[in-house]
């Protein structure tokens, strides 16, 4: 791996009142109280830091918002996009397009089975709004399963599609989407004790849900291989494979959401890999490009594809495909290649987070359970490791949330940028951190959890 050389941050503290105070008359932030909210103004960032105006450097742990899957900056790709811009800064969807039809072939190799058919959106959540629509349309069904403790997007299908709190204000509750509980042992809703009863039973469960929902009204069964947002909590051996055999025991289109955790994010090109099942569609997007310029896509199956050979697929984008965003893929994927940066992400995972977050879990009481893959890892955070419970209580803020809000201000205080939801914290840094960037992270981490240990009992 190339080491990130440090970048020294020019100090401007001027021109960063500016930047803070335009933001502050005129963007309107998303997921916010627009008069609550402090954003840093970030001068610059380079490989696995970034920085403000005042001259501190971050190590980002959340890789922007899980995307950065090479960093910021990476010189290839930056002049990929450049190059791209001086030949054919942008066109029309309609037509054939060097980049385009290179970002589709690279992608089509990699991802699994037969989903050799690519539709670029802008983004994960327009990629979840296309893959459903074509669901239904060709099972000629409407409703959608998808489980709690899911994030699929904030647009109007994906949202309803969610299972976190984000959906409640915008969830219209006649969107034909049905919710179940996926496996998750360590907060089990079946009571299970092991992998494998936690497996049987949320199989179990879901039969039990589509017999009473109606196996032939399901158009689609929609999980997150590995879920992000929620919590990052690897299905147990079994369960991915049983959903697909229900999926084709009862004709339902098996969708697998890979937008956070493809592309080298688990150490795998997708975390679909892991379980050697291939669904009918999978949606990506973020480290497809490494986040350079919004892109995102679905890979369709053959099946699914011929549905649409003579009979025209009611959906477009004006930007599909978009040239600067193609060849930004097509550059990432040649360094993912190149420089070994998914075999890196299996390497730090097996190596340096996972056995330095397992031990930090061992020495502090605020840590609960450690779960994760490659350059994927949660920490599920706790008042108490025999009750497990949460450090802070479900979609807690304000004064509620003290615990966690202590916790984030002593990672930054260290230089730790972490990636905090609800009562856990990520560690989601680029795939092609080094081993010396990993260690410091954990480091500061170790820092962080003594603050949110005085929290518990």
């Amino acid at each position: 791996m190339t080491p990130h050389a440090p970048h020294a941050p020019h100090v401007d503290p001027a021109a960063g009142a500016a930047v803070k105070a335009a933001d502050r008359a005129h963007v309107f932030h998303s997921w916010s109280a627009q008069g609550l909210i402090d954003p840093l103004a970030v001068a610059g960032a380079e490989g696995a830091y970034f920085w403000d105006y005042d001259g501190n450097r971050y190590l980002d742990f959340t890789s922007g918002l899980v995307y950065t899957n090479i960093g910021y900056q990476h010189p290839t790709v930056v002049a990929a996009i450049q190059e791209q811009a001086g030949k054919l800064a942008t066109f029309a969807p309609a037509f054939a397009i060097e980049a385009r039809s290179e970002a589709a072939r690279l992608i089509a190799e990699r991802t699994p089975g037969d989903l050799d058919k690519i539709f670029f959106t802008n983004g994960g959540a327009e990629a979840v709004e296309n893959a459903v629509r074509m669901a239904r349309l060709h099972a000629g069904r409407t409703k959608v399963l998808s489980a709690y403790r899911s994030y699929h997007g904030a647009t109007s299908t994906a949202i309803n599609l969610t299972g976190d709190p984000r959906r409640w204000p915008s969830d219209n509750g006649s969107a034909g989407v049905v919710r179940f509980w996926a496996p998750f042992l360590y907060r089990s809703p079946f009571h299970s004790a092991t992998e494998a009863e936690e497996c049987a039973r949320a199989l179990q469960h879901l039969e039990d849900t589509l017999a009473f929902e109606g196996a032939a009204t399901i158009a689609a069964i929609i999980l997150e291989t590995i879920p992000g947002t929620a919590g990052i909590m690897t299905p147990p051996p079994g369960y991915l494979a049983g959903v697909r055999e229900i999926c084709d025991r009862y004709g339902i289109v098996f969708i697998l959401d890979e937008v956070m955790a493809g592309f080298g994010r688990t150490g795998k090109w997708f975390a679909a890999d892991h379980f050697d099942v291939v669904p009918d569609l999978m949606t990506f997007a973020k480290g497809v490009n490494s986040g350079y310029v919004p892109l995102g896509g679905v890979a369709i199956s053959a099946e699914i594809a011929a549905t649409f050979e003579t009979r025209a697929y009611p959906g477009g984008l004006t930007y599909s495909g978009h040239p600067l965003a193609c060849a930004a893929a097509v550059a990432t994927i040649q360094v993912m290649e190149d420089e070994k940066v998914i075999e890196n992400a299996a390497h730090i995972g097996e190596t340096v987070l996972g056995p330095g977050l397992r031990e930090l879990a061992d020495r502090h009481p605020s840590v609960g359970e450690v779960r994760g893959l490659g350059a994927f890892w949660a920490l599920d955070l706790v008042r108490n490791k025999e009750t497990r419970e949460p450090l802070v209580p479900y979609n807690a803020s304000g004064e509620a949330n003290a615990a966690m809000a202590a916790f984030g201000a002593a990672a930054k205080k260290n230089g730790l940028w972490p990636f905090i939801n609800m009562n856990r914290t990520h560690a989601v840094p680029a795939c092609n951190v080094t081993e010396a960037e990993a260690k410091e992270g954990l480091a500061a981490l170790d820092v962080a959890l003594s603050v949110a240990d005085e929290y518990t009992v």
